[in-house]
């Protein structure tokens, strides 16, 4: 059978199913996506705090953890445990000097946070069990969220491809793509979260995340405005961790 006897004899048959078809119709169907993590055992839920850095225009921190909070309180079936936001730096930065650890490299601890290498020295902190466990006893031995925050301001410059209105000479109007070199400029926003276990104080669970928004370099937008912006990007797929979630669609069948 040749390719065009077999196209033709394809649109026959399309043809005949649409002309016995009176009509379609549209159902809804929703797809469940199991968590990532099993909170089974948890009542309850402390957002403890971030270790945050990248601009002072944003406290990632705080608003990190009010974010959260708020979305768990609507979201999930645990309880929220309301409660001030832990100062991780400083507890970091404490148990780093009282641990044993060299003065010169207790010293090299930065204070303020502007680069991913900055958050190093500050990583040992999720993995202090004896601290996540007092804190775990303090609050019920809930589930607990924490980990990382570098939103930080970003440039960048190329080639990018849009879309321009074009008139011939009768009016006619058609969109043709236009390559320009243009400088943007923007924030990237990259959370880490650590889940752990407040019975115990060890890791459950950790994942990176990592959103950008550019704009043109004429174009101003408030720091905090792109921060929450970004963080609805990322907040369904943190929300998967914890509990499931579904995907709604739909499926047209023919009558």
């Amino acid at each position: 059978m040749t390719a065009r006897l077999a196209k033709t004899l394809s649109s026959i048959v399309v043809a005949t199913m649409t002309v016995g078809c009176s009509g379609y119709y549209e159902i809804p169907i929703e797809t469940p996506i199991r968590p990532k993590l099993d909170v089974s055992a948890f009542q309850r839920v402390l957002v403890a705090g971030f270790i945050a850095g990248g601009t002072e225009d944003v406290d990632g921190n705080l608003e990190t953890t009010r974010l959260l909070r708020s979305q768990l309180r609507t979201k999930s079936e645990m309880r929220v445990i309301d409660s001030d936001v832990l100062p991780l730096m400083d507890v970091a930065t404490e148990s780093r000097a009282t641990s044993g650890t060299p003065a010169d490299s207790s010293a090299a601890v930065p204070g303020v946070i502007r680069e991913d290498e900055d958050l190093e020295p500050y990583e040992h902190l999720f993995a202090d069990v004896e601290y996540w466990k007092r804190i775990g006893e303090e609050y019920q031995q809930p589930l607990i969220v924490t980990g990382t925050v570098m939103f930080a301001p970003q440039a960048r410059s190329g080639i990018v491809q849009r879309d321009q209105e074009v008139y011939d000479s009768f009016g006619r109007r058609r969109v043709v793509p236009v390559r320009t070199y243009m400088e943007r400029k923007g924030f990237v926003l990259k959370p880490r979260f650590v889940f752990i276990d407040g019975r115990t104080g060890t890791v459950l669970h950790s994942e990176n995340f990592r959103e950008e928004v550019l704009y043109n370099a004429n174009q101003t937008s408030p720091a905090l405005s792109s921060y929450f912006e970004l963080m609805d990007r990322l907040i369904p797929s943190f929300l998967s961790t914890l509990s499931s979630q579904t995907i709604k669609g739909s499926r047209v069948l023919l009558q």
